[in-house]
């Protein structure tokens, strides 16, 4: 199935943030960290989440990101979809980490249960067929509100929403110019999408 392998998160001191990502979440080779210096400034223009199981583990991934270094953006609180906060990484990323469940059913853990890139679109029926047309199947669709793909297990989920929304759900302003500072790892190929978020297909090992 067409889908997400890794993405790469873009700083000017990818050992700083290397040495972030290992702290706070371990997601191993998921999620990489590669040099640059490309200028941008305010929202980038999508958000990364941490699906897990229970409150508790939401607790435990949020506490080990501040701990790394990482600042609160919108604290942990209970909501109607679940439970969940936001935090951005020293590299700029805004991460969000939540919860459907609303009871603990076990020990706490930092269990990370599903990743999920969303991007926020200027033009939700244009970046939905773009996508589409690269092999990416839909799971879900709500208009031009929101679009969620297909994804195997180990795969990063892909959805889009719109801009603003997206930036009102982490809780930054909309407004933002410049890189991305995200690439996207996948067996869709190598593109650039409507949006300006560049994908690269992974390099093959040679014998």
């Amino acid at each position: 199935m067409t889908g997400i392998a890794f993405v790469i998160l873009e700083d000017p001191d990818p050992a700083t943030a290397d040495a972030f990502y290992t702290k706070a979440f371990d997601l191993g080779t998921t999620v990489r960290v590669r040099e640059s210096h490309a200028p941008t400034t305010g929202f980038r223009g999508y958000t990364l989440s941490l699906l897990t199981s229970q409150p508790s583990n939401v607790d435990a991934l949020f506490g080990s990101a501040i701990d790394a270094g990482a600042t609160t953006v919108k604290p942990v609180a209970k909501g109607l979809w679940g439970y969940g906060g936001v935090v951005r990484a020293p590299d700029g990323a805004l991460w969000k980490i939540a919860t459907p469940k609303k009871k603990d059913t076990g020990p706490a853990s930092r269990q990370v249960d599903e990743i999920v890139l969303l991007l926020g679109v200027d033009d939700m029926p244009a970046s939905k067929r773009f996508y589409v047309d690269r092999g990416m199947a839909v799971a879900r669709s709500f208009g031009r509100k929101y679009t969620e793909f297909e994804s195997s297990s180990g795969q990063v989920k892909l959805g889009l929403c719109g801009r603003r929304g997206l930036a009102k759900d982490a809780g930054v302003p909309p407004e933002g110019t410049g890189s991305h500072r995200i690439v996207i790892g996948g067996d869709a190929g190598s593109f650039t999408d409507p949006d300006g978020f560049v994908w690269e297909a992974p390099q093959r090992e040679t014998p």
